[in-house]
This record gives structure tokens, C-alpha cells and sequence, in this order.
């Protein structure tokens, strides 16, 4: 397996972080210079039609997008130990989660930094006001998940999920947006230091 990534970004670093809990190790990666635009190429695009990292290429030539595709992928083929749940309702839940930390968190950080760098400037139109409501609504994130981390030691409940990885990635990334994690949201600090120390969280 190849896997295509431009190693900073967060997405990537999920599908790394996943592969390392699961033990898999024979995979090529591919760096994708993204500020250059070598993901928006027809090469890469014949890959993934999206133009976005990461993509998974199989051996024989199946391209998987997304990170989440990726990992639900990459659970089939070896499902132990879980992370998207063993039941309906952890299944349920780990979803719920993994979707709330994306929309309340991670998307809130990519837009207020494509909008606010001025990376993204030459090929997109950006908009210095749409970046700083997305950093209010950033904070409005780290307060839902200081919330609920109040509640359980993990982001889905009592174990470690996929959830937690997407969170991780989110809560780092957004070090790039200066919003760190400190110690006015002590629940999501402590998980913070829980999650960062596991093996994984290095890959």
C-alpha cells in the first residue's frame, strides 16, 4: 500500500495515528507538496478526484480518498483492536463524536487558517472575516469537548476510538491558528496529555 499525504496536515496524520494503533506497518508514503498545488495536478487528481490528502493507493491500483474512507478501510482488513466500535450503540456513538470533533473543531481550524494565512490566497478567494468567525466558533469547540471530556475519559466513552484520534489531530492543528490548549479547559487537558502520550500519537 502507498500512502499518498502531505505529512503536516492533520488528515494524514490521522490515517497514521490509526495505522500505528492497528499495527500496520508495510505502507510507502508518498509526500504530496500541497503549497504547491501537486495535489490539484491531473497525476494526482487521476488518483483522487477531489485533490485532497490523503489518498490510499492499494497494490492493485484502487485509490481510496479521505481519512475517514481510509480508516474504514483499514478497519475492515483488520478489525482488531476496534476503533469505530464493536456494537450498534458504541458504533453510534464513536460516529456522533467523530463527526462533532470534524465539524466543531477541525473544519473550524482549516478555515480559519485558509482564511486568515494568506497560503491559500493564489487559488481560492478567501475572506479575513469568515476566518475570525471561525476562530470564535474554534473556541465554542474546545469549550463542547472540555464539556463532554468532563463526563467520560475518552471522546466516544471509555475507550480509546477513532474519535480520539480525530480530536488529537484537530486540538494539534490548531497550534497553527495560536489557539493552544491550556489550562482554563482542564477536561480536555487532561485527555490532551492522555491521548499524546499513547505510542501512536508519534507516527
Amino acid at each position: 500500500m502507498r500512502l499518498h499525504q502531505f505529512a503536516q496536515s492533520p488528515n494524514p496524520r490521522r490515517v497514521r495515528i490509526f495505522m500505528a494503533e492497528k499495527g500496520i506497518q508495510d505502507v510507502e508514503f508518498v509526500e504530496v507538496d500541497i503549497r504547491a498545488g501537486e495535489n490539484l495536478s491531473d497525476a494526482y487528481r487521476a488518483k483522487n478526484p477531489l485533490g485532497v490528502v490523503p489518498t490510499l493507493e492499494l497494490d492493485d491500483g484502487t485509490c481510496i480518498g479521505e481519512s475517514v474512507a481510509i480508516c474504514r478501510y483499514l478497519e475492515g482488513i483488520k478489525p482488531e483492536p476496534s476503533l469505530f466500535g464493536s456494537d450498534p450503540v458504541s458504533q453510534g456513538r464513536i460516529e456522533m463524536w467523530n463527526r462533532g470533533v470534524e465539524f466543531n473543531v477541525l473544519l473550524q481550524v482549516a478555515m480559519s487558517f485558509r482564511n486568515l494565512s494568506g497560503i491559500f490566497a493564489d487559488r481560492e478567494k478567501t475572506s479575513k472575516e469568515f476566518g475570525e468567525i471561525s476562530l470564535e466558533r474554534l473556541a465554542q469547540g474546545f469549550d463542547l469537548l472540555d464539556r463532554r471530556l468532563a463526563e467520560t475519559e475518552f471522546m466516544a466513552g471509555d475507550s480509546f476510538s477513532v474519535a480520539d484520534i480525530t480530536a488529537l489531530c484537530s486540538v494539534d492543528f490548531a497550534s497553527v491558528v495560536k489557539v493552544p490548549v491550556d489550562d482554563q479547559r482542564p477536561n480536555l487537558q487532561r485527555w490532551h496529555q492522555v491521548v499524546s502520550a499513547r505510542p501512536s500519537a508519534g507516527a
